[in-house]
């Protein structure tokens, strides 16, 4: 059983990748961990590395360990231009570029035998309001990629899926921006708010979220 201090949230980030000195995503979420605590909500940041299967495995022993109430994952995608909570994790990995141990996998799934695919288990719609209810930009987004974002996504929704003892426990992931789209300071308003959003919202909005093409 988690101890009576246990998170009620957990937050994770990616480390640095692909020479930079830092990464929007664990920004936000340091930042966004110490607001949640401030406003008393035990919360945990973690920062993960940018690797297949060692960042999921590091996920799973935090969630198994405390199991909180809430696991939003984030990480970067550059080009976006606002936060965007993610609907779907596909069982693929099909890397365009290399992972942080060189590692460049094409059309290998995530977990062997697994599902297409996970549905997030977050209140997506309700997420997408509580940032731009904050002024933040936001949307639902139809895709989290096939690079490690998405492994992450997908081993979460599996453990959470298919582990009793982590019943109740729900997750999902979000994309941040680059910092000149929505700076430091208002993404860490924005994933505290959308934590919270999750944490009190049973039943997600009925509202439109979806694409054309």
């Amino acid at each position: 059983m988690p101890s009576t201090d246990a998170p009620r949230v957990l937050l994770t980030g990616f480390e640095p990748f692909d020479g930079a000195t830092s990464n929007p995503s664990a920004t936000a979420v340091g930042a966004a961990a110490t607001l949640l605590r401030e406003q008393g909500v035990p919360t945990r940041a973690l920062v993960l590395p940018v690797e297949f299967g060692r960042a999921g495995d590091l996920l799973a022993e935090a969630v198994r360990a405390e199991r909180p109430g809430v696991v939003l994952a984030t990480g970067l995608a550059s080009g976006r231009r606002g936060i965007t909570p993610e609907r779907v994790a596909i069982n693929v990995r099909d890397a365009r570029i290399p992972d942080g141990t060189g590692a460049h996998p094409v059309d290998e799934p995530v977990v062997s035998g697994g599902p297409a695919a996970y549905f997030s288990s977050l209140p997506i719609k309700a997420l997408v309001a509580a940032g731009t209810e904050r002024g933040v930009p936001a949307s639902v987004s139809q895709t989290a990629g096939t690079f490690v974002c998405n492994d992450v996504f997908y081993r979460l929704m599996h453990l959470l899926t298919t582990d009793p003892a982590l019943d109740g426990v729900r997750g999902g992931f979000v994309h941040v921006p680059e910092e000149d789209v929505v700076g430091p300071a208002e993404q860490a308003r924005a994933v505290a708010a959308m934590a919270r959003a999750a944490l009190g919202t049973s039943e997600d909005l009925r509202r439109p979220g979806g694409t054309i093409s």
